[in-house]
């Protein structure tokens, strides 16, 4: 897995690895306290331990999506940059360091061509949700990079990852 690579070296890896490392310790903890309930014997304490053991359950669930999502977008950005095929960050910035939102807005309607011509290409749909962030829409965006990480996905499982 790629989220290894780099991480004491990266602050933001070493974050979220950090932030993981506390969760796990948490949902840890969560079904132990379900477990001690669970084995209770009033009936009210039991549907708390109940409870208390499906918190972990979608904890782990979040935790590990949001994990391989973040895997599948670093490989994908990487590939990219290797054919030099990134977006260029080059958008004009407020002092405040923030992309002028005209700008951004001017440059996205390249980016949704793109992609409306090549809608199985994972790598207009990256590009594309670069464009959205750039413009401020962070839920498209996201929306958008699942999109490119399920291409992705499966131009891996059919060995058409790097050429599609």
């Amino acid at each position: 897995m790629s989220f290894f690579k780099g991480l004491f070296t990266n602050r933001a890896k070493l974050g979220v690895a950090l932030v993981s490392l506390l969760l796990c310790f948490y949902l840890v903890v969560l079904v132990q306290r379900g477990w001690v309930l669970l084995t209770a014997p009033e009936l009210t304490a039991k549907a708390m331990g109940l409870a208390y053991l499906v918190l972990p359950v979608v904890g782990a669930w979040a935790l590990l999506r949001e994990l391989l999502f973040g895997s599948r977008t670093e490989q994908m950005a990487h590939i990219l940059a290797e054919e030099g095929r990134l977006p260029v960050d080059d958008l004009p910035r407020t002092p405040a360091g923030r992309i002028v939102r005209a700008a951004a807005d001017a440059q996205f309607p390249a980016y949704k061509a793109e992609t409306e011509a090549a809608p199985e290409d994972w790598r207009s749909w990256f590009r594309l949700s670069c464009a959205y962030d750039a413009a401020g829409d962070r839920t498209r965006a996201r929306r958008t990079m699942r999109q490119a990480g399920r291409l992705f996905a499966a131009g891996s499982r059919t060995g058409n990852r790097r050429n599609a």
